[in-house]
């Protein structure tokens, strides 16, 4: 198992790692729409802070030696449903392989965002 660190994406906020290589996948932690340099959350609507995270994940993914084409599911949390058309018109423009998906509403993301998205990746 490789542990993948990079100062291109927020460093974690928690005992975790931005991400792990393991048995030839990349297991990244879910990303939320900071700066990866002040740590502020970037944006106030779900279009800006999808574009961040995204941003993010592509930081740590290049990091481990792979792109957005070798995602091959993501696991996305909004805190509000009713963003999900908005969300996914950004998501469409990153993932356009079309990676195994799940979204899910929760209660409250950290920080207050958004959005976090997660994803496993092929080396």
């Amino acid at each position: 198992m490789k542990v993948i660190q990079t100062d291109a994406a927020p460093a974690a906020i928690g005992a975790y790692s931005q991400a792990l290589i393991s048995g030839g996948l990349v297991f990244s932690s879910g990303q939320i729409p900071l700066c990866p340099k002040t740590g502020e959350v970037v944006g106030t609507g779900i279009g800006e802070q999808t574009e961040q995270v995204i941003k993010n994940l592509k930081a740590v993914l290049e990091a481990a030696g792979v792109s957005l084409d070798k995602v091959v599911k993501t696991t996305c949390f909004l805190a509000d449903m009713n963003d999900f058309a908005a969300f996914n018109e950004v998501y469409a423009k990153h993932f356009v392989r079309k990676p195994a998906r799940s979204a899910v509403a929760v209660r409250q993301l950290p920080r207050n965002v958004l959005i976090e998205i997660e994803a496993i990746a092929e080396l």
